[in-house]
């Protein structure tokens, strides 16, 4: 039997994938399953990014490409990021990579020591505790609350740095609430930055996915913090491009250059023809992407009114991304039981909220990326199986 090392014992998971695969399991028996549970648009990726990969792939792109990506595709980061986020940005502060999460794994694993102190959201994507588990860190989770609609605690934020924080973790929009960072929260979590010499990671995958008159702010264009901040962000959400596997960050030069360098001992480089594809994506007609998050909208509006109709749900309105997550503490149900009754009683795959760290507890996560008709049947088949619970 092979011996592992001891630092896999301390890497998590993603329950999304854990979850699909007994909804599928259910299907594989004759169940009706519907699937609320995987954080991917269903739409289909715009017609104009798939001619792009084809057209690359007649014209050669299938070799080899620079580590930090094809020139072009880092051009065209650049420039966008410079235009959405207001600071200057060069081709040289663009790594592209095979999905937006070997960002974050690269990132801790270049700015990170052992015993380092990492401030993340909890609940939060799962993976940023893992990681910061697995290179042997310290993970420090500041609570989103409710109350505080999922926003940081500004007070609790300023006494959890300590000597040995090294980093601070930002996603906003939020999985798995949908929460959104305000100006002010942002301006304050830069002072304290600042004047502890920290990094930031800012997770800003979702961004284009906003409600409300809401706009994106990058804590990157606030005076004196583009030097310390990572932006992570990708194709997969905004385009629809989950299974293509692109993604990338910005970041200082001299970040950058070791970054690549990890890309070079790990995945040698992105695929050239989706980065292709990734151009044109960027540059090309943005219809597609706007029309989607006007369903998205739609559906956030369906979802929220019928989770809020049902005993025992409470349900923010959530101001990005795509999904809910209601507090269910009324059905007298954890998380975890109520999101495993939920699948094998109703059919409806969900994740409990615990799947994105123990400030998750009472809550579940539901993705609205599935048509206006399957939410409506989800919602009925939720309320039925809660009343049971009661009768």
């Amino acid at each position: 039997m092979i011996q592992l090392a001891d630092r896999m014992n301390r890497l998590g998971t993603e329950t999304a994938f854990e979850v699909l695969v007994k909804a599928k399991a259910l299907e594989a028996e004759g169940r009706n399953i519907i699937h609320l549970e995987i954080g991917e648009p269903d739409f289909d990726t715009p017609q104009n990014i798939k001619e792009a990969a084809v057209k690359a792939l007649h014209n050669g792109y299938t070799h080899y490409g620079p580590a930090a990506g094809l020139p072009q595709l880092r051009e065209a980061i650049a420039e966008e990021t410079s235009r959405t986020r207001g600071i200057p940005v060069e081709p040289s502060n663009v790594v592209v990579t095979p999905g937006a999460k070997p960002i974050m794994f690269f990132s801790l694993l270049a700015c990170i020591n052992e015993g380092d102190e990492v401030i993340y959201p909890n609940p939060g994507f799962p993976i940023y505790e893992s990681v910061i588990n697995f290179i042997g860190a310290k993970a420090v989770p500041i609570p989103l609350r409710e109350e505080m609609e999922f926003r940081f605690d500004l007070d609790e934020l300023r006494h959890l740095i300590t000597a040995r924080t090294r980093m601070i973790v930002l996603n906003s929009p939020h999985n798995p609430t949908g929460g959104v960072l305000t100006e002010e929260d942002l301006q304050e979590i830069a002072r304290l930055a600042q004047e502890h010499d920290l990094i930031v990671l800012s997770d800003e995958i979702y961004r284009r996915i906003i409600y409300d008159g809401y706009s994106h702010k990058s804590i990157a264009s606030i005076p004196g913090m583009q030097e310390r901040t990572i932006i992570l962000d990708g194709f997969s959400k905004t385009y629809a491009m989950t299974g293509w596997r692109l993604g990338y960050g910005v970041m200082p030069v001299e970040l950058a250059e070791r970054i690549a360098q990890l890309q070079i001992n790990s995945n040698s480089c992105t695929a050239s023809f989706t980065q292709m594809a990734g151009v044109e994506a960027l540059q090309g007609p943005q219809t597609a992407a706007e029309e989607m998050v006007k369903e998205f909208l739609r559906r956030r509006n369906v979802i929220v009114d019928g989770l809020n109709s049902i005993p025992g749900f409470r349900c923010l309105k959530p101001h990005g991304a795509f999904y809910v997550f209601p507090n269910i503490t009324g059905t007298g149900k954890t998380s975890r039981e109520l999101a495993d009754y939920l699948l094998h009683e109703a059919g409806v795959a969900a994740l409990s909220g615990t799947a994105f760290g123990v400030y998750g507890d009472g809550f579940i996560r539901f993705s609205y990326a599935n048509s206006v008709d399957n939410i409506k049947e989800a919602l009925q088949r939720i309320r039925i199986a809660v009343e049971k619970l009661s009768a």
